[in-house]
């Protein structure tokens, strides 16, 4: 597992390498310190709980749809 958090964790280091205007996403739910460092996934660049939430409005549209 270290391995692993070593080479793909998000982390906020890796992230600064990138743009200035960025974003963090997930689908969620968000592995903590595997995936995504936390203190990420409550920055004020993380999008997380807004894509989760939309996640949510898109499946029950879907469900909807289906069974309409």
């Amino acid at each position: 597992m270290g391995d692993y958090i070593n080479d793909y964790c998000l982390t906020t280091e890796r992230l600064q390498l990138g743009s200035k205007n960025k974003i963090v996403i997930h689908p969620g739910p968000v592995n903590r310190g595997i995936e995504i460092c936390s203190k990420l996934v409550d920055s004020k660049d993380s999008v997380i709980l807004q894509q989760v939430q939309n996640g949510v409005f898109v499946r029950m549209a879907i469900l909807y749809w289906a069974f309409l």
